[in-house]
């Protein structure tokens, strides 16, 4: 006897939802498209607010600092990092729950070219990159109770090992962004970072 399948009820999503939603997608493609022609640092609220036809206010609800507008924010990049790694089987090792967790960061993006151009004013703007860099550590440091757990404890010394494997794989993620904009987006990311980490394994 077939059993009937559960019907799975979503809620609906309000003309609310979809407004914000669509304002807060004209925010952020405008403030891409500044900072691409004239540079981030060189780019202001006021000026994204202006040209998205909205205040600074409105803007400040959706957005609570200038370097969300590149993106959602780098927390959200911890987030979906720290969430994707928890969720991956116990019997994956540590190499393939971070990768799990790369590629689910990178599948963020809107699109290609939105990637492309987020990556290249992180990797070109002092600023952009000192701010990513001092989160960089914060992130690595949130995710080492979740890499020691995959660890051999066996062998002792699992947060110094946790430690320089969350670091090879942070270093691997930026080598290859590092590559993909040099080559001016050529080639797939995932791709790059699978290269940079056979080297560094051996």
């Amino acid at each position: 006897m077939k059993q009937e399948a559960k019907s799975v009820t979503r809620a609906p999503t309000t003309l609310w939802d979809r407004t914000r939603q669509l304002a807060s997608q004209e925010i952020l493609d405008t403030a891409l498209r500044l900072f691409t022609e004239q540079g981030y640092d060189e780019t202001t609220i006021a000026q994204i607010a202006r040209e998205a036809g909205v205040s600074q206010r409105t803007l400040f609800r959706y957005f609570g600092t200038k370097e969300d507008l590149l993106g959602g924010g780098q927390d959200r990049f911890g987030q979906v990092l720290m969430d994707t790694i928890s969720e991956q089987p116990a019997e994956a090792g540590v190499w393939e729950a971070l990768r799990a967790g790369v590629a689910a960061v990178l599948a963020l993006h809107d699109s290609r070219e939105q990637a492309l151009e987020r990556f290249r004013l992180l990797h070109n703007t002092a600023s952009l990159r000192a701010g990513w860099l001092e989160k960089r550590l914060r992130f690595q440091e949130n995710l080492l109770p979740l890499i020691e757990t995959r660890m051999d404890a066996a062998t002792g010394n699992e947060g110094a090992k946790a430690r320089a494997v969350i670091a090879t794989a942070f270093a691997c993620l930026d080598a290859a962004s590092m590559t993909w904009v040099a080559n001016d987006g050529k080639g797939e990311i995932m791709a790059l970072y699978d290269e940079c980490m056979a080297a560094v394994r051996g």
